[in-house]
């Protein structure tokens, strides 16, 4: 992607969603891959078995990455909301390492919440949301 488009892209509010701002981000979660796929009698068909998590994406914006990332260890090294939800994760027996990627995809998502709504930070948008 040329840089001036990626500059349009954060620009321009271009993500609709977190789960668009987190892929951009190198958070999102890849489900892909070659083996979803398999030759019957010379033809391409899907395989029946359910996809599985391949990891992050690797095609992002490292800076933007690194900026959330950050973001995420100086939240959770100081007293906090942040640090608060931390250690909630961890309680629930998230392994650290899973709880700082979903502090940093929570930090993610309240940055574009800020940034279109034009709202200031609540600590409410924390919370857990229930599905």
């Amino acid at each position: 992607m040329p840089f001036q488009e990626r500059r349009r892209n954060i620009k321009g509010r271009p993500f609709w969603s977190k789960r668009q701002l987190w892929t951009y981000s190198g958070f999102g979660i890849e489900a892909r891959s070659s083996a979803d796929h398999r030759s019957v009698e010379g033809q391409l068909r899907r395989a029946r078995k359910p996809a599985s998590i391949r990891g992050l994406n690797e095609n992002h914006n490292h800076d933007l990455k690194n900026l959330f990332k950050s973001a995420a260890i100086l939240a959770l090294n100081k007293p906090g909301p942040f640090r608060e939800f931390y250690e909630a994760l961890l309680t629930k027996g998230m392994r650290p390492e899973m709880a700082r990627l979903t502090l940093a995809r929570k930090i993610a998502a309240i940055t574009l919440h800020v940034w279109k709504k034009g709202a200031s930070f609540d600590a409410q948008y924390l919370k857990p949301q229930t599905a």
